[in-house]
């Protein structure tokens, strides 16, 4: 399993990462020059393996909740390089695992808990950002899922009973003439959608919230080390290198978490407990207020639709539209690299289904194209574990819904590293234990058939007018 070539280090070469550390540059926040690698053994009580969101919301959660702590992280290339500085934005409560699967594993209080905590991280978010003055454009005005057909239509229905059911989301129904009154969204059946609201989402420019969380937790007193790679780990040490110096050492450390997401999928310790998947995503040129007020997303509004292979969408600050989906394909042996992140074809797919979904936005300029792998475990269950025996640690697998998950996976986690009981420790995902994907050549082929599947779920819909069988028989294979 080859581990991908850095980058030359260069901000031209993180720019090209994605719009939102392009944007960094072009407003003058962030030069996105790395950070001094660590050239020499070292000792520290936390090493935070991996320079995202999760690393750094743990040791923001750490610095709470102990300030004497000495905290190191390192990131091969530069924080927020990875899915925490190229995902769609969504600061949501959406979990991978839907409710009803985690009450079937766990019961309805578990699944409960696990629905209210997602919820309450929203506001969490939304909170820590403001307090530390963290200009991340978070602003929290629901997402909007459309149902284009009878079949979406129906879905889409069942969502608010089963919502209801366990009685902690707050989703709302609207009809097809609300949704008509209100937004230029086409349907699939040549109707008006309908569509289910759900207020606990923000939307988020990913860059600006994980680099600003960088400063504020390196002004507590947190060390970042970028340009710095982990080689190998064990209990008590992190064996690593500088990229550009070769310098190898080791970090003692007596709590060591790994926090990699999708590209721990490359070192041997984790191998076949994540499986990386490929999202990839557009921007747009600006929008004019002509064509906003045709399509009615407000600002803070994040949207999607009923199909079974993923899209979602943002109106971003700067009044752009920024538009993802799922459908580039699993790569044979966990392989990441940077071609994967530009696929013509899934573009003009999603430039295509973008201009399908809201016309009011054909014709308009895509300045931006980049994608990168999330992580998916084999249950599809993230989990936040720490194994107090060993002092090794592991939170990831958030299978695309990690913006805001992992501030809980990081406060999580500050509470089992100090052993602290609490309700975050008790929930269902607190050291949850995932099964390993099957070895080459079962991943390969399991994989793709599951993209694919998608794939025809959708088309089975449009000709039948029925729920899709297809999907059904998928459907225990991702979190449903």
């Amino acid at each position: 399993m080859a581990v991908p070539s850095p980058t030359d280090g260069s901000p031209t070469a993180y720019r090209r990462a994605s719009f939102w550390l392009d944007d960094l540059v072009v407003t003058g926040r962030d030069a996105l020059a790395p950070r001094p690698a660590l050239e020499r053994d070292a000792r520290y009580d936390v090493c935070l393996v991996g320079g995202g969101l999760t690393a750094l919301w743990t040791a923001y959660a750490l610095t709470a909740a102990d300030p004497g702590l000495r905290i190191a992280v390192l990131e091969r290339e530069i924080v927020g390089f990875g899915a925490s500085g190229r995902n769609g934005g969504w600061c949501s409560a959406l979990f991978p695992r839907s409710a009803s699967s985690l009450e079937r594993d766990y019961g309805f209080d578990a699944a409960v808990a696990m629905r209210r905590a997602m919820l309450e991280t929203v506001d969490e978010v939304g909170r820590v950002t403001a307090e530390e003055g963290i200009d991340c454009d978070f602003d929290a005005g629901g997402t909007i899922v459309f149902a284009r057909d009878d079949v979406q239509r129906a879905s889409a229905q069942a969502d608010v009973r089963e919502a209801r059911r366990f009685g902690v989301d707050r989703t709302e129904y609207w009809d097809q003439q609300s949704v008509a009154s209100r937004f230029g969204v086409v349907g699939r059946d040549g109707e008006a959608p309908a569509a289910v609201f759900d207020p606990a989402c923000a939307r988020v420019h990913p860059g600006k919230l994980v680099r600003g969380l960088a400063e504020i937790v390196e002004s507590r007193g947190v060390s970042l080390f970028e340009r710095t790679e982990v080689v190998d780990w064990s209990a008590g040490q992190v064996r690593f290198r500088s990229v550009d110096s070769g310098t190898e050492g080791v970090v003692a450390a007596r709590h060591v978490i790994i926090a990699l997401e999708g590209y721990g999928s490359q070192l041997p310790r984790v191998r076949r407990r994540i499986m990386p998947l490929y999202s990839l995503m557009i921007a747009t040129e600006p929008l004019p207020d002509d064509v906003w007020k045709e399509i009615g997303l407000e600002h803070g509004q994040t949207f999607s639709d009923y199909r079974h292979l993923l899209v979602y969408g943002q109106r971003t600050a700067d009044d752009r539209l920024a538009f993802g989906g799922r459908g580039a394909r699993y790569h044979w042996g966990n392989a990441i690299d940077a071609s994967f992140e530009r696929v013509d074809t899934v573009f003009e797919h999603l430039r295509r289904t973008l201009g399908e979904l809201l016309p009011a936005v054909e014709g308009a300029r895509v300045t931006h194209r980049w994608g990168g792998p999330l992580g998916v475990a084999r249950d599809w269950h993230p989990t936040a574990s720490y194994n107090p025996k060993t002092g090794v640690g592991f939170a990831g697998g958030y299978v695309g819904d990690g913006l805001s998950t992992t501030n809980l996976a990081g406060r999580t986690l500050a509470d089992l590293i100090t052993g602290r009981p609490s309700a975050l420790t008790r929930l269902p995902w607190a050291n949850h234990r995932s099964p390993l994907w099957e070895p080459e050549p079962l991943r390969f082929a399991g994989a793709n058939l599951g993209i694919l599947g998608m794939q025809l779920a959708d088309a089975e819909e449009r000709v039948t007018k029925r729920p899709s069988l297809t999907a059904r028989l998928l459907a225990p294979l991702t979190g449903h």
